[in-house]
């Protein structure tokens, strides 16, 4: 878990647009270099504060879980249960003394250990960071109790459908395929998981030969390098990454399904509707955020003056793309009233209909346009994100292009290239539902939109 300490303070002084002028936003200057090890490492100074992010990224995420589901993520969590060095206590009472925050966590994909810190302390966090990498003692007693809560945790996301109809989607859309593996595991699966099983899947999976380390902040770049040579010289595990097979062929749908999953005290019903996306690195992907803004990317998307302002059958309306290294997803999500759950998703359906039927106006294209130069740069105003962005630039196969020609490949998509995008990415065939509420008042209602599969949300599993 992320903690707010330093890291607040970080995130709130840190902030800085990098612009290039009239030519628009431009990644900030960078160095890449291998170290011995096989571990690549990314360097970005940054001195508008004194402060330094490092994030060390691992390709062992969710996906390599296997039978064991939630495995990656409470490994991950593991690391920080205690090393050789240090313990779990000694670990948290030094970084927090200093400010620093820290955290280790897993996705589908990728597992990261994080720390922020002043530039003053480096060399009292690099010591601790380095255990942490390379000789988590994965205590026994601190693992006990981890898993117990993550148990209690797993029983009590149940009470809260926005929290687990994510988790339902990807495993009803995915099946079987190893991004259908739901992170933070199942009850029955995380029950199954030993203090072996953890140190098998460090052992198995972080190697520095396939990890990547950025480093943003306040340093200079020369004297870093060196000091990151010399700190993690030592680590030196032979072999590479167990290999799952992420490209393997996704399922196939030709028809419309839903999953109907029963929760008896439900008042509202939460869905999410969709079909498979596109991958991280798709040369389409600008264009398509530029059409999900319009459809329910923003506050002004058409879901949300349709199902909110218009109908008043909701709060909250939106559309997005999530995307992975070799497939993705797309979703439209809302929520209502158990009794509008029939008229809030005919009116989502619509919405998409209208995309097609009508297509975008030149007006509606300027204003998303806008809308997107403005937001983007932003997310990189950190060094975090910076950091977040260099791991992900190592790990999904783009380079500073990306950044550096958003504004033009922006400005660049026509009225004409959205009718393609949309009629590619944006498909209303087979799509896939899932819906968390009250069965007994929406099973009938629902069942025109596909053939419906029903679950009970108490059962283990999604």
């Amino acid at each position: 878990m992320k903690r707010a300490t330093l890291l607040t303070i970080f995130i709130l002084l840190a902030a800085t647009l990098v612009a290039g002028g009239t030519s628009g936003f431009k990644l900030p200057p960078y160095s890449k270099f291998p170290l011995k090890n096989g571990m690549t490492v990314y360097l970005m100074e940054q001195h508008e504060v004194p402060l330094i992010q490092v994030i060390a990224a691992f390709p062992a995420g969710a996906v390599k879980d296997a039978a064991k589901s939630g495995l990656a993520n409470l490994t991950a969590e593991a690391l920080l249960f205690g090393t050789h060095s240090y313990t779990k206590d000694q670990i948290q009472e030094e970084l927090d003394f200093i400010g620093a925050g820290y955290y280790s966590a897993a996705g589908s994909e990728v597992a990261e250990v994080g720390v922020s810190f002043a530039k003053n302390d480096t060399d009292k966090v690099f010591p601790i960071l380095k255990s942490i990498l390379t000789e988590p003692s994965f205590d026994k007693e601190e693992f006990a109790k981890r898993k117990s809560r993550m148990l209690a945790e797993l029983e009590q996301a149940r009470e809260i459908p926005r929290q687990v109809i994510g988790t339902y989607f990807r495993k009803f859309l995915f099946g079987d395929h190893p991004y259908g593996n739901p992170v933070s595991g199942t009850r029955s699966s995380v029950k199954t998981i030993e203090l072996e099983d953890i140190k098998t899947f460090y052992n198995d999976n972080y190697k520095p030969a396939d990890a990547v380390l950025a480093i943003v902040g306040d340093f200079n770049a020369a004297m870093m390098k060196k000091k990151i040579e010399k700190l993690l010289r030592s680590w030196n595990p032979k072999g590479k990454s167990v290999v799952v097979d992420t490209k393997a062929a996704l399922p196939e749908y030709k028809e419309n399904r839903l999953l109907l999953v029963n929760k008896d005290d439900a008042t509202e019903t939460q869905f999410l509707i969709g079909h498979f996306g596109i991958l991280y690195n798709n040369p389409d992907y600008i264009g398509v955020q530029v059409v999900n803004t319009i459809l329910g990317g923003r506050f002004t998307s058409w879901l949300i003056q349709e199902l909110r302002v218009k109908a008043g059958l909701t709060y909250g309306a939106r559309s997005q793309f999530n995307t992975y290294k070799d497939a993705g997803t797309f979703i439209v999500s809302s929520y209502t009233r158990t009794a509008k759950t029939e008229e809030a998703i005919d009116l989502a359906l619509n919405v998409l209909d209208r995309l097609h039927n009508e297509g975008i106006d030149s007006e509606t294209l300027l204003s998303a346009k806008k809308y997107m130069k403005g937001q983007y740069p932003p997310q990189y105003e950190t060094s975090q994100r910076l950091a977040n962005l260099l791991t992900d630039m190592f790990f999904y196969g783009y380079d500073e292009s990306f950044i550096d020609n958003f504004e033009k490949n922006v400005e660049g998509l026509t009225l004409e290239k959205t009718k393609e995008l949309i009629a590619k990415y944006f498909s209303r065939d087979n799509l896939q539902f899932v819906l968390i509420g009250k069965a007994a008042e929406i099973r009938d209602t629902v069942k025109k939109y596909g053939t419906v599969i029903e679950k009970e949300i108490k059962a283990d599993g999604f």
